[in-house]
């Protein structure tokens, strides 16, 4: 059991929270110009590192909220939880 610690209620068990996926992803600026090729580039293509890699979180079964961690890939651990 992973157990993951929201900012306002503490260590909670994983099963209570689903990822966002990667964080901070920036929006293109004009996607109107954007091709299909590059569309679905941004929506779909995601980087996938060995190792450290800031997530975003949200306490599905809590608060509700959303929050950034990092998270190593390999171990599981996480970190810096904002």
């Amino acid at each position: 059991m992973l157990l993951i610690r929201c900012p306002w209620c503490g260590d909670r068990d994983e099963g209570e929270f689903r990822c966002g996926g990667q964080a901070d992803v920036t929006h293109p600026v004009d996607a109107d110009a954007l091709d299909d090729a590059s569309w679905g580039e941004f929506l779909f293509v995601r980087d996938n590192p060995a190792g450290w890699f800031r997530e975003r979180w949200v306490h599905a079964a809590g608060c509700r909220r959303w929050f950034v961690v990092e998270r190593d890939t390999v171990t599981n651990e996480m970190r810096e939880v904002r």
